[in-house]
C-alpha cells in the first residue's frame, strides 16, 4: 500500500513566506532573499514527507502567490498591459500581474471553487501567442530530486486551466476558450519532455472542473487533450487528480477513459456518491488514489471508517493498486497542530492539521498493509469517543431555539421601498453616497497593542484608550475626506471572523493556524466545536464610542452567519445549516442591542455567502435557501429607520443575483472593480434591483491609486444601469492590508468622484 498527499501548504508555519514576500514588495529584501526562504520552505516541505513514509510527495505545488498565475506563467500567457518582451517570466511581470502597478491594474481574482482561497484568472483570446516561459516545475523537480525526494510534478490541467479563464478585455464574450486547447498543447508536451529527461516517472494533472455540471462539449475537451498528450506522456505514470465534490456519471466515464492515464484520483471526503461509481465500474489494472483523509478540515481522521472503506476499494482495484491520499490540497488547512500551545488537551486531541494528517495518510497506508499502529488507532478511536460525548459541545438551549426556526421565513414587515424613504428621512444622505466597507490599514503600532493586550503586557485601561485614539484618527480622517458614512476602522480586530468567535460560545482559536487565503494574506479560521451562543455584546462598546466622536452616522459592523460558518473550522456531527442557524440568532442578539444603543446604520458583513454555494447545480436551492434564511435572521427585527448594510467580495454574483435580492439587505456593497464590471451586466440583462447597492469603484487588493476621473468613469457606467437614488460610492472591500499612504489619496479621489457626479446630475435635472 502506497500514500500521496495532493498539496501542502506554502506560507509555513509561521508564516515565513508571508513575510518574505511583503518585504520584498516593500524593497527591504531582495529576490534573491525571497527564493532563500522559498527553498528553505520546500525543502522542509519535502523532507517531512519523506520522513513520514509519504511515497508520492507532491512538487510545483509551491507557489509565490497561486497555482493557476504560475501555469499562466508557464504558458507565457500575459497581457500585453504588462510589457512583457519574451523570455522567462521574473518576478516583476509575476507580481505585476497578480498585484498591479503603479500604471496598470491587476488581473482579476476570484476565489477558488467553494474555498476562501483566491486566484487570477487568465484573460485569453485568439489573439494570444503562447510559449514556454516559466520552467519553475522543472526546476523544483530537479531541485527536490538533489535533496534525496523523488516527487510526483503537478500540473494544473489543460482543460481545467481553459475552463477557469476568461475572455481578455475587447474579445467576444461568446469566445470559446476552449478553441485554444490546441495551441497551449505543445507548451504541455515541452514541460512533459524536460520532466522525462529531468528523471521523472510521475506526473500529477489536476483537473478539478470536472467535479463541475460540464456539457458534452467540455467533456469531450478532456479526452482531446489527453489524446494529444498521449505520445509525449508515453513512459510515464500519470494522475489524474479531481476534487472539492462527487465527479458526476458522464465526468468519470470520460475521465477512466482517458488515453495514457495511469491513475485517478477522487475526493471521497466530499465526495462519497464517486465510491459508488468507483465500486460500480474501475477501469482494470489503473491506479486509484483514494482521498480519505480531509484536505479542507482540521478534524482527525476517523481511521477505522477510513480503513473500512479502503478495505471496500481494495476489494475493487487490488491492494496493490490502491493509494491513500488526501481529498484535495493541504493547502486549505493549518500547517502543524504542534505550534499550538494554548489549546486544551481535549479539543486538541480532535484535531489534525496538515502535519498530522500527513501521519494520518501514511498510518492508513501501512494498516491496510498489514502494518496497522494499534497504540495509534486506539488513540484515535478514544478521541472520537471523547468528542461525541463530551458536555462542552451541546448545548440544548441552542438546540431547541435554532429548531423552532424552521417555523418562519423572518422576513422584515415593510418593504424595502418604504424602508429606503423612512431611512432617508433620518439619515439625510447626499444622493450617491459616499462610504467604506469597514475596516481602515492595519499599522504596525496598532498590532502591537493588540499583542501585547493578549500577553497582559498592557493594561485594559491602555488598550481601551489605544484603541479609542485609533479610533478618533479614523473618524477624523473621514470628515475631513467628507465621506458620509462613516466607520469605525476595526482597530480592535485582527480579524472580521475571529473577532466575533473569540466571543462566542462553541468556538476555540489557535495561535499559529494559518490559512493563505491569496498572495501573502494568510487567515486564522477559528474552530466551531460545539453549540454556539452570545454570552455578551461584541460590538456595542467600541461602535457607540465611534459614534460619540462624529455627527455623521456611524456604521455598526458585523460579520454575518455564513461569512462565519464559511470561514471557519467547521464541526462535521451535524449539518452546515444547523451551526449556521445558531451563529444567526447570536448575531440577531448582537444587531438589536446595537440598535438599542443608537445604531442607525449596521452593516452585516456576508463576504463569503456566494463561497459557499455548492459545486453542483441540483444543491444550489437547498443551499441558497438556508444560507439567505440565516441572514435574514439576523435583522428581522429591527425598526424600519435602521438601514441593514451586507457586503459581498469577489465571486461570480451574476447566477445568484435574486438570491441576494431576497437577502431584503437595505443596502449591499459588492466587489465589482477588479472583475471587468462583470456584475453590471446582470443589470444591463434587465434584473430589476430596489435596494441600495455599492458596487465598488476601486480595487483595494492593488497599491494601485485610481485617479478621480478613472472613478467617475465607473460610476457612469453604473449609473447607466442603476437608479440614481440607489447608488452607492465605496471601494471593493475593507482596507486593512493597504497603508494610508495608498488609502488617502484612493479616497480622497473616489470623494471627489461623487461629488463631480452629484454636480454633473444636478446641472442635467
Amino acid at each position: 500500500m502506497a500514500s500521496h498527499i495532493v498539496g501542502y501548504p506554502r506560507m509555513g508555519p509561521k508564516r515565513e513566506l508571508k513575510f518574505a514576500l511583503e518585504s520584498f514588495w516593500d524593497g527591504k529584501s531582495s529576490a534573491e532573499d525571497l527564493k532563500k526562504v522559498a527553498a528553505d520552505l520546500r525543502s522542509s516541505i519535502w523532507k517531512k514527507m519523506s520522513g513520514a513514509g509519504i511515497k508520492y510527495i507532491p512538487s510545483n505545488t509551491f507557489s509565490y502567490y497561486d497555482q493557476v498565475l504560475d501555469t499562466t506563467a508557464l504558458l507565457g500567457a500575459v497581457p500585453p498591459r504588462y510589457g512583457w518582451a519574451g523570455g522567462e517570466i521574473g518576478f516583476d511581470t509575476y507580481f505585476s500581474m497578480a498585484r498591479g502597478n503603479a500604471s496598470v491594474p491587476a488581473m482579476e481574482m476570484t476565489k477558488w471553487f467553494d474555498t476562501n482561497y483566491h486566484f487570477i484568472v487568465p484573460e485569453l483570446g485568439p489573439e494570444v501567442k503562447f510559449s514556454y516561459a516559466s520552467h519553475k516545475a522543472v526546476d523544483e523537480y530537479k531541485e527536490a530530486k538533489a535533496l534525496g525526494v523523488d516527487t510526483v510534478p503537478v500540473l494544473v490541467g489543460p482543460v481545467s486551466y481553459l475552463l477557469l479563464s476568461k475572455p481578455a478585455k475587447g474579445v467576444d464574450k461568446t469566445f470559446s476558450l476552449l478553441s485554444l486547447l490546441d495551441k497551449i498543447l505543445p507548451i504541455y508536451k515541452e514541460v512533459i519532455s524536460d520532466l522525462k529527461a529531468a528523471g521523472a516517472s510521475w506526473i500529477q494533472f489536476d483537473e478539478p472542473t470536472l467535479v463541475l455540471d460540464l456539457d458534452s462539449q467540455k467533456l469531450k475537451a478532456f479526452s482531446d487533450a489527453y489524446a494529444g498528450l498521449e505520445s509525449a506522456l508515453s513512459g510515464l505514470n500519470v494522475l489524474v487528480e479531481t476534487y472539492f465534490a462527487d465527479v458526476p456519471a458522464e465526468a468519470y466515464k470520460i475521465l477512466s477513459s482517458l488515453k495514457g492515464v495511469t491513475a485517478y484520483g477522487f475526493d471521497l471526503v466530499r465526495g462519497t456518491k464517486t465510491l459508488d461509481l468507483i465500486k460500480g465500474d474501475f477501469p482494470k489494472g489503473k491506479y486509484l488514489f483514494a482521498g480519505l483523509v480531509d484536505g479542507r478540515n482540521i478534524w482527525a481522521n476517523d481511521l477505522a471508517a477510513s480503513v473500512s472503506t479502503l478495505e471496500e476499494l481494495a476489494a475493487v482495484v487490488g491492494k496493490d493498486k490502491l493509494v491513500v491520499s488526501t481529498s484535495c490540497s493541504l493547502l486549505h488547512t493549518a500547517v502543524d497542530l504542534v505550534n499550538e500551545t494554548k489549546l486544551d488537551n481535549e479539543i486538541k486531541s480532535w484535531l489534525a492539521f496538515a502535519a498530522q494528517k500527513i501521519v494520518e495518510v501514511n498510518a492508513l497506508a501501512k494498516a491496510l498493509a498489514g502494518e496497522k499502529d494499534e497504540a495509534f488507532f486506539a488513540a484515535n478511536a478514544g478521541a472520537h469517543a471523547s468528542r461525541k460525548s463530551s458536555p462542552r459541545v451541546t448545548n440544548e438551549a441552542v438546540q431547541k431555539a435554532a429548531a423552532a426556526l424552521k417555523d418562519s421565513d423572518h422576513r422584515r414587515a415593510t418593504n424595502v421601498s418604504a424602508r429606503l424613504d423612512a431611512q432617508q428621512k433620518k439619515l439625510n444622505l447626499p444622493i450617491l453616497p459616499t462610504t467604506t466597507i469597514g475596516s481602515f490599514p492595519q499599522t504596525v503600532e496598532l498590532r502591537r497593542v493588540r499583542r501585547e493586550y493578549k500577553a497582559n503586557k498592557i493594561s485594559e485601561e491602555e488598550y481601551v484608550k489605544a484603541i479609542k485614539e485609533e479610533i478618533s484618527k479614523v473618524v477624523k480622517l473621514q470628515e475631513e475626506l467628507d465621506i458620509d458614512v462613516l466607520v469605525h476602522g476595526e482597530p480592535e480586530r485582527n480579524d472580521m471572523v475571529e473577532y466575533f468567535g473569540e466571543q462566542l460560545s462553541g468556538f476555540a482559536f489557535t495561535v499559529n493556524g494559518w490559512v493563505q487565503s491569496y498572495g501573502s494574506r494568510c487567515v486564522k479560521p477559528p474552530i466551531i466545536y460545539g453549540d454556539v451562543s452570545r454570552p455578551k455584546a461584541m460590538t456595542v462598546f467600541w461602535s457607540t464610542a465611534a459614534q460619540s466622536m462624529t455627527a455623521r452616522p456611524m456604521k455598526g459592523m458585523l460579520t454575518g452567519p455564513v461569512t462565519i460558518l464559511n470561514w471557519s473550522f467547521v464541526r462535521v456531527d451535524q449539518p452546515r445549516f444547523e451551526t449556521c442557524y445558531q451563529i444567526a440568532l447570536a448575531i440577531k442578539d448582537e444587531v438589536e442591542d446595537l440598535e438599542k444603543a443608537g445604531i442607525n446604520v449596521i452593516q452585516i458583513d456576508e463576504a463569503a455567502l456566494r463561497e459557499g454555494l455548492p459545486l453542483r447545480k441540483s444543491e444550489h436551492a437547498f443551499y441558497l435557501d438556508w444560507s439567505v434564511h440565516s441572514f435574514r435572521i439576523t435583522n428581522c427585527g429591527v425598526q424600519d429607520t435602521t438601514q441593514i448594510h451586507t457586503h459581498m467580495c469577489y465571486s461570480n454574483f451574476n447566477d445568484i443575483i435574486q438570491s441576494i435580492i431576497d437577502m431584503d439587505a437595505d443596502v449591499i456593497t459588492i466587489e465589482n472593480s477588479r472583475s471587468d464590471e462583470k456584475l453590471l451586466s446582470v443589470f444591463r440583462e434587465g434584473v430589476k434591483y430596489g435596494a441600495g447597492i455599492g458596487p465598488g469603484v476601486y480595487d483595494i487588493h492593488s497599491p494601485r491609486i485610481p485617479s478621480t476621473e478613472e472613478i467617475a468613469d465607473r460610476i457612469n457606467k453604473m449609473l447607466a444601469v442603476l437608479e440614481t437614488n440607489i447608488l452607492w460610492v465605496n471601494p471593493d472591500c475593507g482596507l486593512k492590508t493597504r497603508k494610508y499612504a495608498e488609502v488617502n489619496p484612493a479616497l480622497k479621489n473616489m470623494v471627489a468622484a461623487a461629488k463631480l457626479l452629484r454636480t454633473q446630475l444636478a446641472s442635467t435635472k
